[in-house]
Parts: structure tokens; C-alpha cells; sequence
């Protein structure tokens, strides 16, 4: 099956400039795109966009070529517009079957075209080519019209690419989602804007300049749609850590306060309220203190060129070209998860210091609400900046030596939105729990609670153990403690024992 094409050619001399690099992503592009129509059930199957399932292996790999996000709700509404034009898809059900409204249906153009990129022969995604009897190969580029040559067969409804599918959507996929196979789906064309073996940067940079200038939609939900954006340095340069890391950490330290299956629901001082005479501490680390604690773990880009640990949320992964695509809500839900098997870890610990703790003061904190003092007291590290960064580094640490094999990719949280509100944070909650990762924190947790988090205040401590713990005072100390928690880790059992002294080996160097 042959499409033609209609050749677009955009280069100037200027561009020769450019720092192309394809260790980065960011190979030289071809001169030239092509602009054509095609079918959208066809052009769907093309792009390897099918129903999320978990029963088998092509599941997320596949599914979507490079990352992209979906939200099935967007989809759903794009679909109802087709069909009835705008403002049909606002109206209530009980209106819509009224019949006193139907002098609002309208037809549901979508003149935008989807933005593509059509892959290369010896293009490689999550270890995989496309198979050769699904490539998509081109004639006659630089004539009035191009061919593109289509695999045989892949209009025909149940079509599905042997291995990877032939295109990747840069730009559109929602309007794209929103034909859903089945024998209602509308004959309807699109329009086609298709890129030719563009790597993958230059697609992060399309889907920025598409989206994000000059629309201006929401940057954080960008990074949410293409993770690939997190670690592009040219943001980096420009726009500086605001543009997502600052901004990520500032949402994420929000949620953690606000959900009430967090352990530190309410217990952050998001407003940096000092202690006044009279009155109780406002509970918590500070929101700043929170926000530079995620930009020096989960949300940092690498620890040092040669100690390529990175943070889960902001670097790409090991051993491979990209980076996990959680969304702010998965990321979220993680962060409470982690905090939720330290907690239980603490509250189930019989060891000296946590009962020490216990002891000391058995005032109640806020609220009325009394609450573990080894884990939310005064004079425990863990309620303190220190210890909560300590915290936070050594469980992004272990996690992102191990993300290949705790599968941490394969998380998929389906449909669920990505705004990190309380229902879909509560529904990544539950797939996470399914996850093998959650063992892993609970090992790691069981053996944190091990350690001594007693801080330099602790009524408890002898003169030596005072001096000890001082040292965890001022900059120097945030180092000085994961590092120690590091060693500590090193000393248990299993996969905690080898992540960590992986570590701290790379850490060494």
C-alpha cells in the first residue's frame, strides 16, 4: 500500500551550527518532513497505540514506542466532540437526551495534524527494532510527491506490529486515542506531519515548541507527557532547576502534606513558621527544607560525572537512554509508600533509641493527636532536615542501583490522571502496592529502623553519643550521615546489603 507525500523542506545554512550529537539523542535530522492524510484507525495501529493491558509482554513497551502519558478522560472528550462538535460534549446526559439542545450539534473538526516520526531500520527502542515486514519505507523524497510505503495488511482491523511499531507519535496522541477500534469507529482522516528517523531529543524538543510555546500549557504536565524532557540540558541551561525540578519538588512536598494516607499528612511546615514562647512547634521539616531535600535526591539530575547516581524522578535510568515515565501522582504515591514502611518500620522497632525516644516525652505533639515520638518527635533525626534528607537519599539511592531489576519501568499506573490530587495519588497507591518494588522498601526500611536517629537533643544520649550526633550539624553533615546510613545498610542481608555497598562504591570514585 502506497501513500503519497508531499515533501516540506526546512534547512538553512544556520542550522549546520547546530551541536549535533548522537550519543545524546540529538543526530543530525534530515532536511526535510513530508505532509500527508491517512486514516485514523489506520494511523492509530501504525503507532502501536492499543487498550492498556498488563496480560502480556507488549504491554507498555510497545504500546507507545517512546514515553508518552495518557488521559483516557481527554481522549474520551476529543471522541464525543467529533462526533457533535462543541459546546455538545459540556452538556449534561440529561440534557443532551432532552432534545432541546440539538440546535448546538456542530461537526468536530480536527484540522491539527498529528505529528509523527517514522522509524529508521536500525532504530532500537527498549532493545527492539521494528520488524522488517512492518517498516515504513519512502521513494522519491525530493520530488512534488513523495511514496511512502505502507506494511501490507496493517489497515485491516486486528493489525498489530510483530515488535516495535513502525511510528511514534511526537505530538497528538489524545486526539489520536480518542478511535477507538471497533465497528462505531468514525471513517475519518487526519492530517499527517511525519518526521523521518528523528531522534529522540529533537522530539522533546518539537513537543516543547508545540506545546509550550506558545500555548503555554501547564510545563510540569509536559514533563509529565514526555519524560525525556527532564534531563534535556538545553532546558537546563536556559530556563534553570524552576522549570521542572524546583517546581516538581514544591508539588510533590504538597502532596505528601495534604493526602491523608501520608505519613507526614499535615506534619510539614509549609508556611516555615518558627516556634514561638507558649506555643507548640509548628509540626515538621519546612517546605523548603523539603524541596531541597527532593532536588538532592529523587529529583536530582547525577551525583557527580563519574558517579552517575541519579534520582529516580530526574535522571535518566542506568544502562539506558531514558527515563522512568511516572507521572507527578506515581511519584507521589511512591514517596508516600516509602515514608509509610519507614513509619511502620519505627513504630514496630524495640531497639534502645526508639524507646529512649518514647520515654523522654509523652507530650502531645498537635492536634491533639499523639503520635510515635521515635518517628515524629523532637529530638529524632527523622523529624528533623537532616534526617529526612538522610532518608530520602540513601532509599533513591538503593532503589535507582536496582530499578532494572525491581522492574520499577513496568509500573503502569493506566488511566489514572496525572495531577497529583487525592484520588489519583490513592489509585497509584493501590497499583504500587502490587509492585516488587514495595517489598524492597520495606527491607530497606526494616533495616533503617535499626539505626541510631536519635538527634544531639536526645535527653538519652551519653556525652560521647552527643558528640557524635553533633557532627551531623551544618552542610557537611547531610553527607556525613548518608554516607553512615550508607555503611549501615551495608551491613544487613540480600539485595539492601549489595545495593548499598554498590553505593557507596560508586560514591568512592
Amino acid at each position: 500500500m502506497q501513500i503519497p507525500a508531499i515533501p516540506v523542506k526546512q534547512w538553512l545554512p544556520e542550522w549546520d551550527e547546530v551541536e549535533f550529537a548522537a550519543k545524546l539523542g540529538r543526530k543530525k535530522p534530515q532536511p526535510r518532513f513530508f505532509m500527508f492524510t491517512m486514516n485514523a484507525k489506520h494511523l492509530r495501529a501504525l503507532c502501536g497505540i492499543y487498550r492498556r493491558t498488563l496480560q502480556n509482554d507488549s504491554a507498555r513497551h510497545r504500546q507507545f514506542g517512546i514515553q508518552r502519558r495518557h488521559d483516557q478522560k481527554r481522549s474520551v472528550e476529543i471522541a464525543d466532540y467529533v462526533r457533535h462538535g462543541y459546546p455538545w460534549p459540556e452538556l449534561s446526559q440529561s440534557k443532551r437526551e432532552s432534545g432541546q439542545f440539538n440546535d448546538l450539534l456542530k461537526p468536530g473538526w480536527l484540522p491539527t495534524a498529528i505529528v509523527v516520526n517514522i522509524l529508521d531500520p536500525d532504530t532500537v527502542r527498549r532493545g527492539e527494532k521494528v520488524a522488517k515486514e512492518d517498516l515504513i519505507t519512502l521513494s522519491k523524497p525530493t520530488e512534488p510527491v513523495a511514496m511512502f510505503q505502507i506494511p501490507d495488511g496493517s489497515a485491516k482491523p486486528g493489525w498489530k506490529p510483530k515488535l516495535l511499531p513502525p511510528i511514534e507519535v511526537i505530538d497528538g496522541q489524545h486526539r489520536l486515542w480518542a478511535f477507538a477500534d471497533g465497528k462505531d469507529t468514525p471513517d475519518f482522516d487526519l492530517p499527517v506531519v511525519a518526521f523521518c528517523g528523528l531522534d529522540v531529543s529533537w522530539q522533546a524538543y518539537l513537543f516543547w515548541t508545540i506545546n509550550i510555546r506558545p500555548k503555554r500549557i501547564n510545563a510540569s504536565l509536559a514533563f509529565d507527557l514526555y519524560p525525556l524532557m527532564r534531563t534535556e540540558d538545553w532546558l537546563e541551561k536556559f530556563f534553570g532547576h524552576s522549570i521542572y525540578r524546583e517546581t516538581r519538588a514544591q508539588e510533590l512536598t504538597e502532596a505528601l502534606w495534604s493526602h491523608p494516607k501520608s505519613p507526614w499528612h499535615q506534619f510539614i511546615n509549609m508556611l516555615g513558621e518558627a516556634e514561638e514562647s507558649g506555643k507548640p512547634r509548628p509540626p515538621g521539616v519546612s517546605q523548603a527544607a523539603w524541596i531541597r531535600s527532593l532536588l538532592a535526591s529523587f529529583v536530582k539530575a547525577w551525583e557527580s560525572p563519574r558517579a552517575r547516581i541519579g534520582g529516580l524522578f530526574g535522571a535518566k535510568m542506568r544502562g539506558d537512554t531514558e527515563e522512568l515515565p511516572w507521572t507527578r501522582s506515581q511519584q507521589a504515591a511512591f514517596l508516600i509508600t516509602a515514608g509509610n514502611a519507614f513509619r511502620e518500620a519505627i513504630h514496630g522497632s524495640k531497639e534502645k533509641w526508639a524507646i529512649s525516644l518514647r520515654d523522654e516525652d509523652q507530650r502531645v505533639l498537635f492536634d491533639s493527636e499523639k503520635r510515635d515520638l521515635a518517628f515524629y518527635g523532637k529530638a529524632t533525626l527523622i523529624s528533623d532536615d537532616m534526617g529526612l534528607r538522610g532518608f530520602l537519599c540513601v532509599v533513591n539511592d538503593l532503589c535507582y542501583v536496582r530499578a532494572a531489576d525491581l522492574k520499577l519501568e513496568d509500573w503502569d499506573a493506566g488511566g489514572v490522571g496525572p495531577d497529583p490530587d487525592e484520588q489519583n495519588i490513592g489509585e497509584c497507591l493501590k497499583s504500587l502496592a502490587k509492585q516488587p518494588v514495595v517489598a524492597f522498601l520495606r527491607d530497606i526500611c526494616d533495616c533503617l529502623a535499626d539505626f541510631d536517629w536519635r538527634a544531639s537533643s536526645a535527653k538519652s544520649l551519653s556525652d560521647d553519643e552527643r558528640r557524635a550526633k553533633a557532627a551531623f550539624r551544618g552542610t557537611g553533615g547531610y553527607k556525613e550521615l548518608r554516607l553512615l546510613l550508607l555503611s549501615h545498610l551495608a551491613k544487613s542481608k540480600g539485595e539492601v546489603k549489595n545495593a548499598a555497598s554498590e553505593v557507596t562504591q560508586q560514591l568512592k570514585q
